[in-house]
């Protein structure tokens, strides 16, 4: 692999900026890698993983000279972080983000964004339920999509240096209406989050079921939630915040079908249960053959005993 890039600066150093600042060094992507975070202790252990070569809690002189600023915090700082960096931002250089939404993304940066640089929003549709400088990893980003919700006037030489720094990763591009890249991603993403962590909490308000019962009998399906509901709070509450309209709208969505549901299962309406079923399980089918996930028992866990001699 070749460098793409003399500098690069990673605004935020969590899960996905990690694993940014694990590939970049891994392939060779770039001369230099500075990383910011707010944060002292976390910028320490930044630098304790080696994960750049200069460390700063000031996102400003962070992308001094930087030719690609990846900003990685959550949505709702996006702003901040933009007013914070456009005085500092070198001319040609192109300005990304890895938000989860990108009309308020964009809403919040793009008024920050000098003329003389490339603002192209991004999200990768990668991550996990760990956060911090600890969860990241080489090769999160391997056959996943990463999308762009270019502005009108964007620069399709940036545009095309970016896509090929994600391809780069082992990503593949898409490109979006930034309205309909929100309302994808509050079906495939942000309404099961929402969902895990609903159940999740009323699991735990159940007064008839115990917490040791719920915790013990977990693996018959339960336990699955709790992983999407491990997630960070500070970032999906800045997702509910920020892909409102789009997150009710499904939401309603979601109510008016679970209605549906209730009514077959209260009058015995076995014929529209098992449709939905059978739906539902073709749905799994094609996310394992569009390599979205794989096709193992239980998730890959393994189940195998330990044989004692």
């Amino acid at each position: 692999m070749t460098i793409q890039f003399d500098r690069i600066a990673l605004i935020g150093i969590g899960l996905i900026g990690s694993s940014l600042a694990h590939d970049i060094k891994r392939l060779g992507l770039a001369k230099e890698v500075v990383i910011a975070s707010r944060s002292a202790d976390t910028l320490k252990r930044a630098e304790e993983l080696q994960l750049g070569d200069r460390y700063t809690t000031s996102s400003a002189e962070a992308v001094k000279d930087a030719d690609l600023v990846i900003v990685s915090v959550p949505v709702g700082a996006s702003g901040s972080v933009a007013k914070e960096i456009s005085g500092s931002l070198k001319p040609g250089a192109i300005v990304t983000d890895v938000g989860s939404t990108k009309a308020s993304v964009i809403a919040q940066m793009q008024p920050h964004m000098p003329d003389h640089v490339h603002f192209i929003p991004g999200h990768p549709l990668a991550g996990t339920e760990k956060s911090g400088p600890d969860a990241g990893f080489p090769g999160l980003f391997e056959g996943r999509w990463c999308i762009f919700t270019p502005l009108a006037d964007t620069d399709e030489a940036a545009l095309a240096a970016l896509s090929r720094f994600w391809e780069a990763l082992g990503s593949k591009i898409d490109v979006m209406d930034p309205e309909h890249h929100d309302k994808v991603l509050a079906i495939v993403s942000h309404l099961p989050h929402l969902i895990a962590f609903n159940i999740v909490g009323t699991a735990d308000d159940l007064g008839t079921v115990t917490q040791s019962e719920v915790i013990k009998y977990s693996a018959s399906g339960f336990r699955d939630f709790t992983r999407l509901a491990a997630s960070d709070p500070t970032m999906w509450r800045d997702v509910c915040l920020h892909n409102k309209d789009a997150i009710l709208e499904m939401l309603a969505r979601f109510s008016e079908d679970l209605a549906y549901l209730q009514r077959a299962i209260r009058w015995g309406e076995g014929d529209k249960i098992f449709d939905l079923f059978t739906r539902t399980r073709a749905i799994r089918r094609s996310i394992i053959e569009a390599g979205q996930d794989v096709d193992a028992p239980d998730f890959g866990r393994p189940h195998t005993l330990d044989k004692k001699s």
